[in-house]
């Protein structure tokens, strides 16, 4: 009947239109006879170009910016004080130590490479405690008084699993000054006079310096920049007055990508007491230059960086002075590498140690240079 006519029309509609018209001509042959259905199928086609086209997109407005914008300029906050007594340095800082309200972790803060010997969890702060000569202090002297700067280092480590952090490096100078002559007054101490030459040798303090040099060797070279394959030339000398005559020796070269030789990555080119190893490891031309004056050493290295790392250099020397009197041996020499090992003095027997162990002695302070 009807209604099994519709159901049927509905079935065959969603398929495709082209058999629901079949199945419709073959129902209407049942209701109607066997009269053909008048309508013929025939492809749509356009005699017309289309005209229509995508609307345009809506006209942008330009963006409003504020009249007068600044960038916010961090101010230094106030988190980081130090007493200086007479052998010691005890250095205070605040947990939150950026300032902006978030602790940061104990272990990204040190005082030269030390970590804190303690914590105050009331005051939320962090203490650092160490001898004027330790923790890579540096001793600066003046015509009336002497200079110990530590550098407390703050390091941020990624946040969690992530390789992300979200402040920068801080690096806070921390001095401690001191008189070089003072009057005391005390009954423990009994002073007694002293011809003038014994206080002056006594007093007297020894001034290094380390330069890079110009190629000729001539002037100080006033840019720290090089291009990879030109040679870094350093010349380290020693400044005496009342001294007996001394002789310079370096000791070791540190290369790292942070004032800290106690980082990775690290390229130790000199040690051992003065085996310069950066021509033996790279097959390069660096070398120490014949010594010709006791008080001055030169030596030159080949220009060079950090794998995946364009940042610069920190160069950190151990320097030594000892009387000229000294013989040139394995912990006093100056020694490169040339098919073999070769002293600035010619005292090539000196270097035999090179490949070895050089003995042990007390190095001085490390001298920086940047």
């Amino acid at each position: 009947g009807m209604t099994q006519w519709i159901t049927k029309l509905l079935l065959y509609v969603f398929p495709a239109a082209f058999t629901a018209a079949q199945d419709l001509s073959w129902l209407g042959a049942g209701r109607f006879g066997n009269q053909k259905p008048a309508v013929q199928q025939q492809m749509q086609s356009f005699h017309e170009p289309l005209t229509w086209r995508y609307p345009e997109p809506p006209v942008e407005e330009p963006p409003q910016y504020p009249e007068h914008f600044e960038l916010k300029v961090p101010q230094a906050p106030n988190s980081v004080s130090a007493i200086c007594g007479e052998s010691t340095v005890r250095v205070e800082a605040k947990k939150d130590l950026l300032g902006i309200g978030k602790p940061v972790l104990a272990a990204d803060v040190t005082l030269g490479g030390c970590p804190a010997t303690g914590e105050d969890p009331a005051g939320e702060l962090l203490i650092f405690e160490s001898e004027l000569h330790g923790c890579g202090s540096e001793l600066t002297m003046m015509e009336d008084s002497f200079v110990y700067t530590f550098t407390l280092l703050y390091t941020p480590s990624p946040l969690g699993d992530s390789p992300v952090v979200r402040t920068r490096d801080i690096s806070v100078s921390v001095e401690c000054h001191y008189q070089r002559k003072h009057g005391v007054s005390s009954d423990l101490m009994k002073p007694t006079w002293m011809p003038f030459t014994d206080a002056k040798t006594s007093e007297e303090s020894l001034y290094f310096a380390i330069h890079l040099m110009t190629d000729n060797w001539e002037f100080i070279r006033p840019s720290s920049q090089f291009i990879l394959g030109d040679m870094m030339r350093f010349e380290v000398s020693v400044k005496q007055f009342h001294h007996i005559p001394l002789r310079l020796t370096v000791d070791s070269c540190t290369a790292t990508v942070v004032p800290n030789i106690d980082t990775v990555p690290r390229y130790a080119f000199l040690g051992n007491h003065g085996c310069l190893f950066d021509s033996q490891l790279t097959g390069s031309s660096s070398r120490f230059l014949p010594r010709s004056q006791d008080d001055r050493l030169q030596f030159e290295v080949e220009a060079f960086r950090f794998q995946q790392d364009n940042s610069g250099l920190y160069i950190t020397c151990s320097v030594r002075a000892t009387p000229a009197t000294t013989p040139i041996d394995a912990t006093n020499k100056a020694c490169s590498f040339s098919n073999g090992w070769i002293e600035a003095s010619s005292n090539h027997r000196a270097c035999t140690c090179c490949d070895t162990t050089c003995g042990s002695g007390k190095l001085s302070q490390p001298s920086e240079w940047t």
